[in-house]
């Protein structure tokens, strides 16, 4: 029998319903190469095996009465941001402790409603801050990647998956899942995607409900998949997104069926390259990278249009004012009163400081620290309330871009994939990980990473796309032509099989 592992989600999907597996074999071929690799990649934070064998149990019913839902029996990691009843849920941080939730969250429920299986919850950067998932509490993910070396062989340095959403990247990347829920604050989606080689798209803001989700920046956050190819991220973002009542930012709106918009094809399409993202100090491999998918969009019939938006250099700056604020506020909740760590003090002020010091990581901590100063007496106006009006700005530039493009071409990420410790020291080459995508965020735009190439190391590049509000369809057009072009990536060496100890 094939390695069932190697399928991508529709493969699975269409094999289920022909009867070439079963739910059972198939959430058991992962179940394995899970309790194999997961020891070197640190990807899954808690497997649920037996939650995983009895959804595939139910699904194999449906199966056999011929009633499957849009999922049924597909093997899926979920990020452990996302709470899940009676599963342990603790945003990768101390401060949550054995934090177990009595409710599902809502894109949660629309997965296990499609007749998806859970097969376990997955690392992430503490409450989802990082570009490198060094910050979670249980401990770093290594990517399945590796760079070459000059010789050609590859070298025994551990590289990150990029973050937040890394746990997913890698577990989707080296066959531990068929795909994984992500989030993505300011490109912790796109960005670990796009050193992984793997697809990640970030619907638009209110696409998919927030509810249930442990919220880093609420203006900001927005639930996705990571997947291995583009029309398995249309066919889990299909099932995922939807109105929900509970969550009033999210949008009533019609969910499309996003695999047959990625059939249309880009003939007539108009594409923007705007002339900002060609930032200083960026690679001359990332610059081709560009280019190369300039000229397959060309070819396939799309038109390329030279565009400008203005206030891309003031959006990072504007975001890492922003999303602190909010996380200031969300994180405040976390004092050792109700739920999760309590540190005892002297009384509770020294309670709430003592609970706070040891639950929180340096970068929670360091994010708390500049949101609580520029949302202070003092300060709201000069910082917090002169980065919104930039937010407007930046809005604008892609509202006036769309009376003449259809669609966004960027790079994913400004660099490949880098060794752990390489920028943990220097937060601001950490925050400029996330150059090319935080406009996105800020605008509440959809955008999507799709694998474009190889780096000078072997390593996967990713390229971008930028799309109108609820307008995610033309990015799988457009992500398709770009994945027919350049075909997929698989890290080229399974390490992680050697052991689950690590190397």
């Amino acid at each position: 029998m094939t390695d069932l592992t190697t399928l991508t989600l529709t493969q699975a999907r269409d094999g289920l319903r022909k009867k070439d597996f079963s739910a059972t074999e198939l959430t058991e071929a992962f179940l394995r190469a899970i309790e194999a690799g997961n020891g070197s990649l640190n990807a899954f934070v808690l497997p649920t095996p037996d939650h995983a064998l009895a959804q595939a149990k139910a699904s194999d019913a449906r199966l056999a009465a011929s009633d499957p839902r849009p999922l049924e029996g597909i093997p899926l990691g979920h990020k452990d941001l996302f709470c899940t009843n009676g599963v342990r849920t603790t945003a990768c941080s101390r401060i949550l402790g054995n934090f177990v939730p009595t409710y599902e969250s809502s894109v949660g429920a629309n997965l296990w409603n499609a007749g998806a299986v859970m097969l376990g919850k997955l690392n992430n950067d503490e409450f989802a801050m990082g570009s490198s998932n060094e910050t979670s509490a249980f401990g770093p993910v290594v990517s399945p990647w590796r760079r070459k070396g000059k010789d050609g062989k590859l070298t025994e340095a551990k590289l990150v998956p990029g973050g937040s959403s890394g746990g997913s990247s890698a577990a989707v990347a080296a066959g531990l899942c068929l795909g994984a829920t992500a989030t993505d604050t300011g490109g912790s989606i796109r960005q670990p995607a796009a050193l992984t080689g793997t697809v990640g798209i970030k619907p638009t803001y209110g696409r998919c409900s927030r509810w249930g989700i442990v919220a880093f920046a609420s203006s900001l956050d927005q639930a996705g998949p990571i997947a291995k190819t583009v029309e398995d991220a249309a066919l889990m973002l299909g099932a995922m997104a939807g109105y929900d009542p509970k969550d009033s930012t999210c949008v009533d709106a019609p969910v499309p069926d996003y695999a047959a918009q990625m059939r249309q094809g880009v003939k007539g399409l108009r594409v923007g390259v705007p002339k900002e993202y060609r930032v200083e100090g960026m690679s001359k491999e990332i610059e081709a990278l560009w280019q190369q998918g300039i000229a397959w969009l060309k070819a396939a019939g799309a038109t390329i249009h030279e565009i400008s938006l203005p206030h891309t250099k003031y959006a990072l700056p504007a975001y890492y004012i922003v999303a602190p604020a909010e996380a200031s506020s969300n994180l405040a909740r976390y004092d050792g009163v109700r739920y999760g760590l309590r540190v005892p003090g002297k009384d509770i002020i020294d309670m709430y400081c003592e609970t706070r010091a040891a639950g929180f990581g340096k970068e929670v901590r360091r994010r708390v620290l500049i949101g609580t100063y520029v949302l202070s007496a003092g300060y709201y106006d000069a910082y917090y309330l002169k980065a919104q009006k930039v937010r407007t700005l930046i809005k604008r530039d892609f509202d006036e871009a769309w009376n003449t493009v259809d669609v966004v071409l960027t790079p994913t990420t400004p660099s490949p994939a880098f060794a752990f410790g390489e920028k943990t020291g220097d937060p601001l080459a950490m925050y400029l990980e996330d150059i090319f995508t935080v406009t996105v965020n800020m605008a509440g735009l959809p955008g999507m990473s799709v694998p474009a190439g190889l780096s000078s190391e072997g390593t996967p590049l990713g390229l971008q796309f930028i799309g109108k509000p609820f307008d995610e369809g033309t990015l799988f057009r457009a992500g398709k032509v770009i994945e027919d072009a350049a075909g997929r990536f698989n890290a080229p060496d399974k390490w992680w099989l050697a052991g689950s100890k690590g190397r």
